[in-house]
Order: structure tokens, then C-alpha cells, then sequence
């Protein structure tokens, strides 16, 4: 069988891995995924992100109907690589089910920095997240993680005064995403004197003791 080769990485210089028919779609979602980053998510056409992977634009659309097909996969990818790490970090702060909801907010960051491409195509895109099963699953998986961590921790709240847990786990997603945006993307003139991190965990200390989960002198 015939390989062909990825063009040579504009910004290294050096050639990219090669590739089979085979896996021909995860090449150009990996070159949508480069674009998005460095271009935002309607930066760049089909046939770009076929010149990105070394192809034809016609070989695209044996894959992908359009560019928000594609840019839409890119997210589903996304979603999925989010939910494990997001279960990761959930895991990794058990048994303590206030460690282990913190680590959650960390990992958030963390996936923002490490994959801005998929970050991009998940939040900022316009792409809606019910435009295919899969991706609407992957989502909802990646939510349910943080929803769950909230439940956990909601149990050491009397039942009269605990909120719903989905509504727990949107206020922390809310105000996760918002420090991402505003301080984890190193916009010009959004630079705060604390790092993204310390803003996030006292924005999220704040939140828990309001609730009453955490003592006001801790």
C-alpha cells in the first residue's frame, strides 16, 4: 500500500509522522485541530486543512461533509480525552471527596493548557455538542463526572440547604471556565497578580464555604 507523508511542520522544520488510508480522517482532524489553534475554529477552509495533512481537498470530503463536521469530531475527541482526565484527577483526590472535587477544577486548567486545539473546538466553536450522538454522549459523560463529584460532596450538606448537583457542578464548571478564558489564555491585559490556579481554588473555596463545606477559618 501506497504511504503518504505529512508536509514538513511549518514551525519545526521537521517532517511530520506518516500515515495509511488507514488513518487518513485522524490526520485531518489533527490538522484542523493545529488550525483551530493557531487560526481559531473559522480561520481556516477544508482545503487548508487538506494541505495541512499532505492531501487532495477531495480526499477530505470522503470523511467530513464540511468544516464543522470535522472541527465537530475534533471536540468529540476532545470530550473524551477531557472525561479521563477529569477522572483522573477525581480518582487521584479520593478518599477525600473535597480533595478529590478540587483536583477536578485543577484538571480543567490543565486540559486547557496541554490541548487548546480541542478546548477551542469544544467551547468556542459555535459547534453545538447535540450536532451528533457521539458528540452529545461524550459531553454529557464529560459533565457527569464533575456532576457526580458534586453529588458526592453535597451529601455532607443537610438535605434542606443542598442544591441540585447539576446545578453544584455548573457553578464550578462556570467559574473554571472562566478563569480559563480570562487568565489561562494569556490574553493581552487580562494579567492578574495570582496565577490561574490560586484564582481558581480560592473562587472554589469561596463557593464551598458559602455552603458551609468547608469551616470559614480554614
Amino acid at each position: 500500500m501506497q504511504t503518504h507523508k505529512f508536509v514538513a511542520d511549518r514551525r519545526s522544520g521537521m517532517p511530520k509522522r506518516g500515515y495509511h488510508h488507514g488513518n487518513l480522517r485522524q490526520a485531518l482532524i489533527d490538522a484542523a485541530l493545529e488550525l483551530i489553534e493557531t487560526r481559531g475554529p473559522t480561520g481556516f477552509t477544508l482545503s487548508e486543512a487538506a494541505k495541512q495533512a499532505g492531501v487532495t481537498p477531495a480526499a477530505v470530503y470522503r470523511h467530513f461533509q464540511g468544516r464543522e463536521d470535522l472541527i465537530a469530531e475534533g471536540a468529540r475527541q476532545g470530550y473524551e480525552m477531557f472525561a479521563d482526565l477529569m477522572q483522573y484527577a477525581y480518582d487521584k483526590g479520593q478518599p477525600s471527596a473535597l480533595a478529590a472535587f478540587e483536583a477536578t477544577g485543577r484538571a480543567y486548567l490543565a486540559f486547557a493548557r496541554k490541548h487548546p486545539g480541542h478546548y477551542i473546538a469544544m467551547f468556542e466553536s459555535g459547534i453545538s455538542v447535540n450536532r451528533t450522538p457521539e458528540l452529545a454522549a461524550a459531553a454529557s459523560n464529560a459533565r457527569g463526572i464533575l456532576e457526580r463529584a458534586a453529588a458526592e460532596l453535597s451529601e455532607h450538606i443537610p438535605i434542606e440547604k443542598r442544591p441540585p448537583a447539576s446545578m453544584f457542578s455548573a457553578h464550578i464548571w462556570a467559574m473554571s471556565h472562566g478563569v480559563v478564558e480570562l487568565y489561562a489564555r494569556t490574553t493581552p491585559g487580562t494579567q492578574a497578580p495570582f496565577t490561574p490556579e490560586d484564582l481558581l481554588e480560592s473562587g472554589i473555596g469561596i463557593y464551598l464555604r458559602g455552603l458551609g463545606l468547608i469551616k470559614p477559618d480554614d
